[in-house]
């Protein structure tokens, strides 16, 4: 799922060196037609990126039925790729550079919106349960206006130690993802055996947080809630994940730090208060209002409903605030 909260707080986020900082999550109703309350754990005041990943929402197990139980309109993306990955269900994505794909569990899908892009998902009719995890990566400054494009792919699973992964971006544990990254990082489905405990080689230059998503877990002897983030700064060369007696899965990721100051509001990323605002004319304006496809974020004819509008900005400008 996307950002559909009706009134998203401005993000301008900036990497910086941090202690072990453990991230609790805040739920989010999404709004929109038929859309579920998720667990957002990035952004927030706290800490608002690990890596190039800006953005991660938690959600499920929740029981659907029926086609279209869970129905994101299509709606706009700047500056970012989104990264889908399901633990249980399966959801339907179309997007306006013309791709149509099935989101299951354990394969990646990865949208690049670059310059823009729009995309809707629903949940399909074979669905009873949705479990999983939406996540963003900020594009860098020299790759974000690029084209949109779109990948697909089933990370095979890979034995380490006492745990199995499933890597779907980066490199992990002798496992190497041919998703393609614009900057240095690492995404993977952890899954621990009861009691098992794994040592993971990690590129010390990399920032690495750990979601729990189910079981019970500690990174480096230090007990991580479902749902929650342990972020670890740069500088570790190894990461200790120990499961407790019902076993664990989780998600690792991390990349280097950005480097970069970014400005999220709603969908859209983009480096000032003029381009956000820019980006939301533009998508009033050709999808909402014209329904036009020459404008930068195109059209989905595909999907039978209206497309999503952007909520009202702020009365006051959007700027920058402390991490």
């Amino acid at each position: 799922m996307s950002n559909l909260d009706p009134e998203p707080e401005e993000v301008v986020a900036a990497s910086t060196g941090s202690t072990t900082v453990l991230l609790e999550p805040r739920e989010v109703p999404l709004g929109g037609p038929r859309a579920l309350t998720v667990r957002r754990t990035l952004p927030q005041r706290q800490r608002s990126l690990i890596g190039p990943w800006c953005f991660i929402d938690h959600y499920g197990p929740d029981a659907v039925a029926g086609p279209g139980a869970m129905t994101v309109p299509p709606h706009p993306h700047t500056g970012l790729q989104t990264v889908s990955w399901l633990f249980a269900g399966e959801i339907e994505h179309r997007d306006s550079a013309g791709n149509h794909a099935m989101v299951r569990p354990t394969e990646l899908n990865l949208m690049t919106a670059g310059r823009g892009i729009q995309h809707s998902e629903v949940s399909t009719g074979s669905t009873t349960v949705l479990h999983g995890a939406q996540l963003w990566v900020a594009l860098p400054e020299g790759e974000r206006e690029r084209p949109p494009f779109f990948e697909h792919y089933a990370p095979q699973p890979v034995v380490f130690g006492d745990a199995t992964l499933h890597v779907f971006l980066g490199s992990l544990g002798g496992s190497t993802s041919p998703a393609r990254a614009f900057s240095p990082i690492v995404g993977a489905q952890v899954d621990l055996s009861p009691d098992a405990s794994v040592d993971l080689p990690v590129d010390p230059a990399f920032e690495h947080g750990v979601l729990l998503d189910r079981g019970a877990l500690a990174v480096d002897g230090d007990e991580v809630p479902v749902s929650h983030v342990a972020f670890r700064e740069a500088g570790s060369s190894m990461l200790r994940l120990s499961a407790g007696p019902q076993g664990a899965r989780a998600l690792l990721v991390g990349g280097a730090p950005f480097g970069e100051r970014i400005l999220m509001w709603w969908n859209f990323i983009g480096r000032s208060h003029d381009e956000i605002v820019a980006y939301r004319a533009e998508w009033q304006a050709d999808v909402i209002e014209g329904g036009t496809a020459s404008g930068p974020f195109g059209l989905i004819s595909e999907y039978p409903g209206s497309a999503l509008p952007a909520p009202e900005l702020p009365n006051v400008r959007l700027r920058p605030r402390d991490l």
